[in-house]
Order: C-alpha cells, then sequence, then structure tokens
C-alpha cells in the first residue's frame, strides 16, 4: 500500500459515502435572509434611492484614476470572475475528482449550479436592463430599462458560484472552511475589482454577492434530480457497455458473408478433390456397367490402377481430317489400321 503524497491521486476501490448536504433550518434561515437583501438592493434602486446616489460617487471618485497602479494587475485578477476560464478550471478539478470517486455527482453539481445562474441572473439583467456607468447618461439616474445588462453583476455572481461549488462538494468539515473562505476572498475580490475598473456600479457587485449566495444555499432542494440524473446516465452507460460486449460475441449470421478460407496445399486440395469425386455416384456407362468408382469401393482390396488390364476404348480417338468423306458418301473411307481391306 503507498504510503505518499501521491497515493491520494490513485482512483478509489470503491465509490466512497459522501454527506450529501439537506436543507436543515439554518440553511433556510440563511436563505430567507438572502433573499431578502436581494430584494431590498433591487428595490433601492429601482427608487433611486440613497444606493443609486451611493453608486455615483463611487463612479466620480474613479478608483482607476486614484490607484492607477494596481490596473495592471486587477486586469488579470477580475478573469477569476468571467464564465469561461473559471468553469474549465473548476470543471476539471471536478472531473478528476468524478473520475477518482465513482460518480458524476461533482460535474453534474457544477453544471445545475452553472445553470441556475445563467437562468436567474440573465433574467434580471434583461428584465431590468441598466447601463453601466461607461454609457451612463445622466447624473443621478439608476439608468434602468436603458437596454444594459449589468445588474447585478455576473463576474461577482459566477466568482460566488463557481468557487463556492468546491467549498459545497468538499468531504470534510476543515476542507469545507478553507475553501469557504478562499471562495469568499476571491469573490469579495471580484466584485470590487470591477467597481475599481468601473465597468459595474457598487449595486451591481451588492446583488451578484447576493445572487450567487443564493444559488448556492438553494443546492440541496436539487439534489434528488442530480441523483436520478446520475442513475439514469450510468443505466445508459453500463446499457450500451452490454451491447458492444454482445454485438462482439454474436456468432456470424446464416445469410452473412462466408468466412475467408486459408491457402491450403496442393497435396490436399487434391486429396479433396478425389474424396469429392468418390462420394458423387457414379453414371452407367454405355454396356450398362457403373464406373471404376463404384468398383473401387465395392473392391477396396484391389491393387494399384498400373496392375489392372487396359480397357480398349469404343472407336478411334485420332481428330476428324478435312479429307474425310462422311459417312455414307460415294468414296469409301480408309481402313483401319490392322484390319483387312473390303472387296
Amino acid at each position: 500500500m503507498r504510503t505518499d503524497i501521491f497515493a491520494r491521486l490513485d482512483r478509489e476501490p470503491e465509490p466512497p459515502k459522501i454527506e450529501i448536504p439537506r436543507m436543515s433550518r439554518h440553511r433556510i434561515a440563511l436563505f430567507g435572509g438572502t433573499l431578502a437583501f436581494y430584494l431590498a438592493i433591487v428595490v433601492a434602486v429601482l427608487v433611486s434611492s440613497w444606493l443609486v446616489a451611493l453608486d455615483w460617487k463611487v463612479m466620480l471618485f474613479r478608483p482607476y484614476q486614484q490607484w492607477p497602479g494596481l490596473h495592471a494587475f486587477l486586469d488579470y485578477y477580475v478573469v477569476l470572475g468571467q464564465r469561461g476560464p473559471t468553469a474549465v478550471m473548476v470543471a476539471s478539478w471536478l472531473g478528476w475528482r468524478s473520475w477518482r470517486q465513482h460518480t458524476l455527482r461533482p460535474l453534474l453539481t457544477l453544471g445545475a449550479s452553472l445553470l441556475l445562474l445563467n437562468v436567474t441572473v440573465g433574467a434580471v439583467k434583461l428584465g431590468l436592463g441598466r447601463l453601466g456607468p461607461h454609457y451612463a447618461t445622466q447624473i443621478g439616474s439608476a439608468e434602468l430599462f436603458a437596454g444594459g445588462d449589468i445588474f447585478p453583476s455576473g463576474h461577482t455572481a459566477n466568482a460566488v458560484v463557481t468557487w463556492g461549488i468546491l467549498a459545497y462538494l468538499a468531504t470534510t468539515p476543515r476542507a469545507r472552511r478553507y475553501l469557504s473562505a478562499l471562495s469568499a476572498f476571491v469573490s469579495l475580490g471580484v466584485g470590487l475589482t470591477t467597481v475599481y475598473i468601473g465597468t459595474h456600479w457598487l449595486s451591481d457587485v451588492l446583488l451578484g454577492w447576493a445572487a450567487g449566495l443564493l444559488i448556492l444555499l438553494a443546492l440541496p432542494w436539487f439534489e434528488p434530480l442530480i441523483t436520478r440524473t446520475e442513475v439514469w446516465i450510468l443505466s445508459v452507460r453500463e446499457q450500451w457497455r452490454a451491447r458492444r460486449r454482445a454485438q462482439a460475441a454474436a456468432p456470424v449470421a446464416a445469410d452473412g458473408p462466408a468466412p475467408v478460407l486459408l491457402p491450403q496445399s496442393l497435396s490436399t486440395l487434391g486429396t479433396e478433390r478425389a474424396e469429392s469425386r468418390d462420394s458423387a455416384p457414379d453414371a452407367p456407362t454405355a454396356g450398362g456397367h457403373t464406373g471404376t468408382g463404384t468398383r473401387a469401393r465395392a473392391h477396396p482390396a484391389h491393387g494399384a490402377r498400373s496392375e489392372r488390364t487396359p480397357i480398349t476404348p469404343a472407336g478411334s480417338r485420332r481428330p476428324p481430317h478435312a479429307d474425310r468423306t462422311p459417312r455414307g458418301g460415294t468414296t469409301p473411307a480408309h481402313p483401319v489400321t490392322g484390319g483387312s481391306v473390303a472387296p
């Protein structure tokens, strides 16, 4: 048994017993408080309250001009909130976990969370249509229903969900605590970075944090669906494997193509032809006797063919000549060699 650190990279012999999170009272209370905060942010922006005034103050402060030295680093840091790169990184890690633990739950949970993120955040973005700070037209306005798509912040919500899913799928309490702290730090940093570079209002980031947290808190409600989906996918895989094995073990059909014969030696081929000729029924000859094949089978103790008395063939075997007159003509036929001449 391996005891080094690389032993954890090997595949486990059987699926481990993973405790699936449930919607406890504590989680339901957190979900209700986050939902209330989410609705409060939306209402505050709709009525152009003090939160919209704070958005404008932060925007006119222009943090990217106050601390220009951070711009180069934060341009790369904000990539941790982009959908494509983060999904590839996290999916690679969860894919390895799925292979190691013989389960599809990590990948299916990530897929379900990203689907919920696209539906919920995307619907609110398109419904409210808020413009970003760089496209604002009137100072003090909430810039709603103007064709924009930045409220809530997609970068912030994606950072909360993508990195928070690692903590959600952690198998030990210690790992869950560390990954929760790491995902919170990354998502907070991504949200503030979008405010620094001027692509989002502060209220966009607040709503993005709440939107991502709501999805993580609601995931236990979707665990039964994830389990049924995993069972269905595994059953389809087993059916496909069984079909492949049956096709590989099935014999060639009767009406299918004939098998290819291997080359045979001339002696073997001649023996088979002789046996087939002997097994065929012999046709009677002109004298009413059967052929030599029947006699050979009837008298198996006869000697070789060279010891038998040769049989004189009936008639002549000479080829016909052009100067020979047909039988019954006026010119007499030539005498047969050895015979007497007709008078």
